[in-house]
């Protein structure tokens, strides 16, 4: 039975492509990118993450280390105990989480449970063979995405689309903040000021442009309570 919003599927022919089920309540939707069209040298640059790595397997660890590292992201002490994974997660608060499927699929589970529930981040799965049974259970546990290995090139490429989908969608979910930030703050402002949208939207900027801020800070402002413009 599937978990509630994710119709979970494998990837069908490792070289071609790679299955990213988005298991968090807010997504609910599956994507797929073929990996032959990406190559660290051709994609455009993206910030640099902090990466957690968690898995029962140090071998593991250390593989999917060298490749976190070798695409130019940090990787945070990787972790194996799940008595340990959740304070250092808390404490560490990474950008992205991979955890693998060790020996025991319960371990995995559990990995993932203690990351999920100390962390704003996506935690991905990574698998060395194809197990549906296991990528339903991790679903509804809110991975972001899922990755079965192969080819340790592939892999790689597997692993640096999902670090650059996640940074995408990370700015993506700061700019829907940010306009939800400046929208409530016309809101403020025409209610304070009488005026109607684009007269709010006006104030926001001219303020922003006399104090050489930039519009969202002045919008966290006013809605903060921090700034009344002073004029209508």
């Amino acid at each position: 039975m599937a978990a509630a919003g994710v119709e979970p599927r494998h990837a069908v022919g490792w070289q071609r492509s790679l299955t990213l089920p988005l298991g968090t309540a807010d997504r609910g939707i599956l994507s797929s990118c073929p990996t032959d069209l990406i190559s660290t040298a051709e994609c455009p640059d993206v910030n640099r993450l902090r990466v957690l790595l968690a898995n029962e397997r140090q071998d593991r660890l250390a593989d999917v280390a060298a490749v976190v590292a070798g695409l130019g992201h940090e990787v945070i002490v990787p972790q194996i105990e799940v008595s340990e994974v959740g304070p250092v997660t808390a404490r560490e608060q990474p950008d992205v989480a991979f955890v693998g499927l060790g020996a025991s699929s319960q371990h995995a589970l559990e990995l993932i449970e203690q990351i999920v529930h100390e962390a704003a981040c996506p935690v991905v799965a990574l698998l060395h063979e194809p197990d549906p049974g296991f990528v339903i259970e991790a679903a509804r546990r809110g991975i972001f995405a899922y990755i079965t290995d192969g080819d340790p090139q592939e892999w790689q490429n597997s692993i640096e689309i999902v670090l650059r989908r996640f940074a995408e969608f990370r700015d993506l979910e700061g700019a829907f903040k940010r306009r939800a930030i400046t929208e409530r703050a016309k809101g403020i402002l025409m209610e304070r000021y009488a005026v109607d949208e684009e007269g709010a939207f006006r104030m926001l900027r001219d303020h922003a442009r006399r104090t050489q801020t930039v519009l969202v800070e002045t919008a966290q402002s006013i809605v903060d309570g921090r700034l009344l413009t002073g004029e209508p």
